[in-house]
């Protein structure tokens, strides 16, 4: 009876370990703060925060690298290996929305990242417009700096300021409140007051509005004819002027001659 072949033990090894390597690549994981998701850290400002990624399913040393947005972050060589740990001290309120990432070298597809979210209550800037003549338009630009957004709000001499749709206009973005009042009057001289509110705290800033009186404005057409006028004037009176002095000059001549 004929035997069957037999492939030797070693090449069967060999055979099993090329099936057996995708499933081995493919089936590592990284995990920043012993979580595998993509994730979403609150914190303050002022605070101390440890991000340690580690490799999962790993067979083998792998190195890590960190990345905070695009830019790579510098670790110590014995910080990369299957684990490594970066320290966020402070916080900072610049540290808002800043994702850091955790990447496997030899294949960068493998990543988890970590994006800050930093919480502080509402800062609010900003400076008091010139004098304004009245009829012309100002605008009241309140800076907002607040995570999370904050509700804001206009005052006008501590009382609730009743918006106009014919002579106020609103203009509000995550970083600007900005009021603009058209062609203003002497009744909107006073103090207007930007508020900003949210969980974690409110502001107020102040802004100062005078109003002044409309300067005369002459036309241009007629400065510019007067002033031809005068200058025709004058030329013509010293024409005639000049024209008055040849004659007594020459008729004293003609004497003397005579």
């Amino acid at each position: 009876m004929a035997q069957k072949s037999r492939l030797p033990a070693s090449y069967e090894v060999l055979v099993l370990a090329v099936l057996l390597l995708p499933c081995l690549v493919t089936g590592v994981e990284l995990a920043i703060n012993n979580s595998s998701d993509n994730q979403i850290l609150s914190t303050k400002p002022g605070r101390e925060e440890s991000l340690w990624c580690t490799v999962r399913n790993n067979s083998r040393a792998e190195e890590l690298r960190w990345y905070r947005d695009s830019g790579t972050v510098n670790v110590k060589d014995g910080n990369k290996i299957n684990t490594t740990n970066i320290c966020i001290l402070p916080v900072s309120k610049t540290d808002n929305g800043v994702s850091f990432t955790c990447k496997l070298v030899r294949d960068e597809s493998i990543q988890i990242s970590v994006t800050l979210d930093v919480q502080f209550p509402p800062l609010l800037t900003g400076v008091d417009p010139p004098p304004v003549e009245e009829k012309n338009d100002v605008k009241l630009t309140c800076n907002v700096n607040s995570n999370p957004q904050a509700e804001m709000a206009w005052y006008k001499d501590n009382s609730n300021l009743t918006l106009k749709k014919d002579r106020y206009q609103i203009y509000h973005t995550s970083e600007v409140f900005q009021l603009t009042i058209k062609k203003v009057e002497k009744s909107d001289n006073g103090t207007y007051t930007c508020e900003a509110k949210s969980v974690l705290g409110e502001m107020r800033k102040e802004f100062h509005l005078t109003v002044e009186d409309r300067k005369p404005v002459f036309p241009l057409e007629a400065i510019i004819a007067a002033t031809v006028v005068v200058v025709l004037t004058v030329t013509f009176g010293i024409v005639a002027r000049r024209e008055k002095i040849l004659k007594v000059t020459k008729a004293s001549m003609n004497q003397k001659t005579s």
